[in-house]
């Protein structure tokens, strides 16, 4: 227990300490910029925002900070240690540059991967040179920090990955479906344990405790290195992310399908992680295997994403609904994502079009026909406010000069090209 609590001060620490909170609030203010982006592409999209940025910035924090201190308590108590000259603090510096290549090289699997193979070759050069090692991560215990940061993203993404999604439209098999764009980011902030022999400031490095279980993962080495060290649990920021987009998967389904992929990932990582501790071809096998693991997992579920029917899109049998502003007549009248319109005023529509006319020269309330999600077919009304009803609906024909491509997930550039179309 005092184990556990050492480790959740040093998490809280993680929040108060000047430094950190600096920290903090710079990937805040970034949180917060992506996240007002989002909602102003809400607005443009279906006349209103449905997640402020405030409420998704607050959201990806509060749950970082929670999942954070699950996955610090987790490694507390299997045992996760680094050495001095782990160099663990890099893995974090990586991440961040291999950003800049491609949004989802953000992930731990590559840069734990480029960190392990640098230290691996700095090993295997010491060991010719017979010089010391300028990095030396144990890989079993550095990959098995990655499978456990994994499963915790999986859940995050299975809870939280579906707010602030945006209504997106493509041209698939020769018509307009639509579907939803997620991107989220969360903040953790992870308590670290290292191994240190030299003296830096007791505010982060107090000795604690440990049962005599402690600890599970790679033992015999681990107590090596603690008899002549002591342990004290640093804190450091780690972001993870989700971005994703759907034609296939219901808008809240799509998030549980993806968070579920990337559990079972980290927990087959954290399980092949194992064999680092039978030399250096069990841990190059290990380095391998996570960044092409978790592209096989990428592909798997796009394959998955591919072969499902589309959800969203117009056709003879009526108008699709792909969202509805959530105090909108519309969406008080009863209409939902996912419903059809069938008929508007007792005339049959083939397109947006009928619609939109109806709503333009219509003052009183419109009867429409609408099958349900569920199959039910009921009739509505809805009273129109301002010439609006508060629904986005999927065009059965817009001109390719007018079509948007969502194949590139910067949403700003998404953004700056719909506010060129409106």
């Amino acid at each position: 227990m005092e184990l556990i609590l050492y480790t959740l001060r040093t998490v809280a620490y993680a929040i108060v300490e000047p430094m950190h909170i600096f920290m903090l609030v710079v990937l805040g203010i970034m949180f917060y910029t992506k996240n007002k982006r989002i909602s102003i592409m809400q607005k443009m999209t279906i006349g209103e925002m449905i997640n402020s940025p405030l409420e998704l910035t607050l959201s990806q924090i509060s749950l970082g900070i929670i999942a954070g201190a699950i996955v610090s308590v987790i490694l507390s108590m299997l045992g996760i240690i680094f050495n001095e000259n782990s160099g663990i603090e890099v893995m974090f510096m990586i991440s961040i540059l291999l950003l800049f290549i491609k949004k989802r090289f953000i992930c731990f699997s590559y840069s734990g991967a480029v960190l392990g193979a640098i230290s691996i070759l700095s090993s295997s050069l010491a060991s010719v040179t017979n010089t010391s090692s300028y990095i030396n991560v144990n890989i079993l215990e550095l990959m098995t920090f990655v499978g456990i940061m994994h499963m915790l993203e999986g859940i995050l993404v299975m809870f939280d990955g579906g707010r602030g999604a945006i209504p997106v439209f493509s041209n698939r098999d020769e018509k307009i479906v639509g579907g939803f764009a997620y991107n989220r980011y969360w903040a953790l902030p992870v308590a670290i344990f290292i191994a240190i022999t030299s003296n830096i400031s007791t505010a982060v490095t107090s000795s604690v405790a440990t049962p005599d279980w402690w600890p599970i993962i790679n033992k015999s080495q681990a107590l090596l290195m603690l008899s002549s060290s002591i342990i004290s649990a640093i804190p450091l920021y780690g972001v993870v992310s989700y971005n994703s987009v759907s034609f296939t998967k219901r808008k809240n389904v799509k998030p549980v399908y993806s968070g579920v992929g990337i559990l079972i990932y980290g927990i087959i990582l954290t399980l092949v992680s194992q064999l680092a501790q039978f030399g250096i071809i069990g841990q190059i096998i290990v380095v391998i295997f996570a960044p092409l693991g978790h592209e096989f997992m990428i592909k798997i579920q796009n394959k998955i994403e591919k072969s499902g029917q589309y959800i969203y899109f117009t056709d003879d049998n009526g108008v699709s609904v792909l969202e509805v502003a959530p105090t909108s007549p519309a969406y008080e009248s009863g209409i939902r994502r996912g419903d059809k319109i069938l008929e508007v005023n007792g005339e049959k529509v083939l397109s947006e079009v009928e619609i939109f006319k109806a709503v333009r020269e219509n003052f009183n309330e419109i009867s429409f026909k609408v099958k349900k999600i569920t199959g039910e077919i009921v009739d509505l009304s809805i009273l129109p406010k301002n010439k609006k009803v508060g629904m986005l609906l999927v065009p059965r024909m817009v001109k390719v000069d007018n079509a948007i491509s969502v194949d590139n997930d910067d949403f700003k550039k998404v953004l700056d090209e719909m506010k060129k179309k409106n």
